[in-house]
This record gives C-alpha cells, sequence and structure tokens, in this order.
C-alpha cells in the first residue's frame, strides 16, 4: 500500500489546477469547488483543446499563446457550471475559475515551449500569490518504480505534468499536491483538510 501524504484542514485559499483530462468529470467537480468552505482560484488546463494546437506544428510563440487561449476556452466552459471567471490573478473570498491568457500575455514569464504547458502556468500563478497548489490529474499521482509516491523532493522523469513543471515547484518552493480528480471523494476530503491519496512536491511539507 502506498504511504498517504498528510493534510492539514484549514480554510486557507488554494490554486487547483484543473487538468483538461477530466473533461467530463467537470460537472462534479463545480460541485465540490462551489461547496467548498476553502477559496479556490482554479486554473484550467488545455486539453484537447491544446492537443488541438499541437497538431498544428506551429511556431513556438504562435503554438505557446495559442494553447493558452485554449486554456481560456476551457475555463468558460467550466463556468457554465456555476463558477465565476475571472482574468485577475487574486483571490477574492470565493471560488473562481482564472482565464490567464490576459496576465500571462501581459507578464510573459515562462518560456515559450510544449515543455511548458498549464501544470507550470498553475505553478507560477500559485507562486505569484504566495499559495499551495493542487493538481487534479485521471491518475493517483506520480509513479516512481511503479509505485505512488507519496513525497517527491527531487527531480523524477514522469509524464503526469510538463518536463518543467517540478523543477519550477522545486525551485520556487511551492508546495504542490497531485491527486486524482476523477475520484471528486478524494477532492472534496482533501479541500476539507483530510488524509488522501496522492503525490505531493516539495521540501516543506
Amino acid at each position: 500500500m502506498p504511504s498517504k501524504p498528510e493534510y492539514f484542514p484549514n480554510a486557507t485559499p488554494i490554486v487547483v489546477k484543473l487538468g483538461g483530462s477530466l473533461y467530463h468529470h467537470v460537472a462534479d467537480l463545480a460541485q465540490v469547488f462551489c461547496q467548498s468552505e476553502r477559496p479556490l482560484l482554479i486554473v484550467p488546463g488545455g486539453g484537447r483543446f491544446a492537443d488541438e494546437i499541437r497538431a498544428l506544428s506551429l511556431p513556438d510563440d504562435d503554438a505557446h499563446w495559442s494553447a493558452i487561449r485554449m486554456m481560456d476556452r476551457f475555463g468558460n466552459y467550466i463556468s457554465t457550471f456555476g463558477v465565476p471567471i475571472t482574468d485577475q490573478i487574486s483571490i477574492s473570498g470565493k471560488t473562481e475559475v482564472l482565464l490567464p491568457y490576459r496576465c500571462i500575455r501581459h507578464f510573459d514569464p515562462l518560456p515559450h515551449s510544449w515543455d511548458v504547458t498549464s501544470d507550470t502556468i498553475a505553478a507560477w500563478v500559485a507562486g505569484r500569490l504566495s499559495l499551495d497548489l493542487l493538481v487534479l490529474k485521471s491518475v493517483d499521482g506520480i509513479l516512481v518504480n511503479n509505485s505512488l509516491a507519496g513525497i517527491i523532493s527531487g527531480r523524477v522523469e514522469t509524464e503526469v505534468v510538463d518536463p518543467c513543471f517540478i523543477p519550477y515547484v522545486l525551485k520556487h518552493t511551492i508546495r504542490t499536491t497531485i491527486i486524482n480528480g476523477t475520484r471528486t471523494d478524494r477532492v472534496a476530503a482533501f479541500l476539507h483538510g483530510e488524509p488522501v491519496s496522492g503525490t505531493q512536491i516539495g521540501t516543506t511539507f
């Protein structure tokens, strides 16, 4: 049995990256988000929308901005389930979904490469706000030697997140947790401060 990382109950805000692979789970997840006592800033993934851009083999700059526009598109879809939208990197005291294109275009903080996807963009947002990051994927977490890693404190090879993500969150000391977003019970439990199965990334847990 993989070890479960520790979590601590609180009502502090948190940034939530909602992976595009969870497209068909958005309705249930939106309900969990809206019922949470914690203020959440949801960063949408690109998912199949970004995959359409990747298939075009555009130059790096064009692909970068086009893929971020697809994050806005997924964010607008999330909003149809009752989650208000914002284009500001801030916590308003309520749950909102971020449309990131405008602010990323303004700050242009990350390399223009497919090594940087919505994962690292979400980490950048969390870093700007000095908040923890919850990453929701369609898998339980990151495997190391074919077993679920409870805690990662160094670089590992994985396809669960983009290549820049783990080095970025470690460098910027962003406390990060990856859990399975298809398990809405786990998401609700985590947001309530209960222990759930997943992978933490960082050296300050």
